[in-house]
């Protein structure tokens, strides 16, 4: 299978941390067999987080994370150690590096990972360079309480340990429920409702489309297409209603009326709302949007750095959607990529995208920001139904 095949998002991200020449770039290398990662005697070879995906037997699609060492030093180092501490936010599982039994440093890195939830691999790298590893290991768990794999880059000891070590690390029940859990299975019947305007790429689908349309085959679904405007047309031809309808939720309010009442009625958006965020916060952030006034600021947050189209979802149709709920004067501002800020005390309402292009982590790390700071937090399928008036009629995944 070619290494990018599968979506980035949908990787497990496996971040390797420690300090500078700790050889994390050559772990990389040896656990992968490939030359992924820029290798150097020189400390702080690496700056910023650099991505790679892979695809490892027994683990799958994957991403590694190398990381600048955290005991960087001076004003640009502190600048690679404040890009070091956002990776944490896309991690999943954490290679946590060291070389010697001397590690506050990684004790205090240890905390933070633990601190997100993120499960900790604890490595003794260069054991090819130790006189004793076996005693620097002992040491290590006197301090930390967890024994560390021994690994050298070099030989390659402990290296199929620290795979074994992450296979371990499974994605969470949601993860493997996938974006349709229970609503549909083998031999069901569901349409696919997707607009071809012109924010739909020329000649393809959209990521969110394509991965619900092959896990819908994965799962043996009998599926069927239309547009919004055939989708009469495509209801009258099927010698049954269909058992799930999933829509673009831009079209919601058309869809919903056309639909038939034996069918059950979701969006792509609101699927990916529990597949990588948490849905049941976003309906009760939703509620949110009741309570604005055209004083209110609402912050609209996109995964995507595309430019900005005519009738774009996130800039122009749910702003005035919102605006022709609770007045012009509303302050609506737009943030793209991973340009989210820290401090969202100044908002009444976060809306979120579906995050196709984020891992669910991710995802998570900002749901966790607005709660700890109390402010609403939706995403745009989920704010569109609300604003249709039909969120409690539609069929969740859960």
């Amino acid at each position: 299978m070619n290494k990018l095949e599968t979506p980035r998002a949908n990787r497990l991200h496996i971040g390797i941390f420690g300090r500078r020449n700790s050889g994390k770039s050559s772990l990389i290398n040896a656990i992968t067999h490939q030359e992924a990662a820029l290798v150097s005697d020189i400390a702080g070879t690496t700056t910023d987080p650099v991505y790679q995906p892979m695809e490892l037997h027994g683990i799958g699609p994957c991403v590694f994370i190398d990381t600048a060492g955290f005991d960087d030093t001076g004003e640009l180092g502190a600048m690679r150690v404040r890009q070091t501490m956002r990776a944490l936010a896309k991690t999943d599982v954490a290679l946590l590096v060291c070389t010697d039994g001397e590690i506050d440093e990684e004790l205090r890195w240890n905390d933070r990972l633990k601190a997100a939830g993120i499960p900790v691999v604890w490595m003794l790298n260069k054991a090819d360079l130790l006189p004793d590893s076996a005693v620097t290991a002992r040491a290590i768990e006197r301090k930390c309480g967890r024994l560390p794999l021994i690994v050298s880059a070099v030989t390659g000891e402990g290296i199929d340990a620290v795979r074994h070590a992450i296979a371990g690390q499974l994605p969470d029940e949601t993860m493997r429920r996938g974006i349709i859990g229970d609503l549909a299975g083998d031999g069901d019947t569901v349409l696919l409702v997707m607009p071809q305007d012109l924010q739909a790429p020329k000649g393809r689908l959209i990521l969110p489309q394509v991965q619900t349309l092959r896990e819908l085959l994965d799962k043996r679904c009998l599926v069927m297409c239309c547009t919004t405007d055939r989708l009469g047309d495509m209801l009258q031809a099927m010698a049954a209603p269909p058992r799930l309808i999933i829509t673009d939720s831009q079209v919601f309010k058309t869809v919903y009326g056309l639909k038939p009442a034996e069918s059950r009625l979701t969006s792509f958006s609101v699927l990916f709302a529990q597949y990588k965020g948490d849905i049941d916060y976003f309906i009760e952030g939703a509620e949110a949007i009741g309570r604005l006034t055209e004083h209110a600021r609402v912050l609209i947050a996109e995964a995507c750095t595309h430019a900005p189209l005519a009738e774009d979802i996130g800039r122009e149709k749910i702003p005035a959607l919102l605006r022709k709920r609770v007045g012009q004067r509303l302050q609506v501002e737009v943030v793209s990529g991973t340009d989210f800020p820290d401090d969202l005390s100044p908002y009444d309402l976060v809306i979120h995208c579906g995050a196709c292009m984020f891992n669910r982590k991710y995802v998570l790390h900002r749901i966790a920001q607005a709660k700890a700071q109390q402010v609403p937090m939706t995403n745009y399928g989920v704010a569109i139904a609300w604003l249709a008036g039909i969120l409690d009629r539609l069929t969740i995944a859960r």
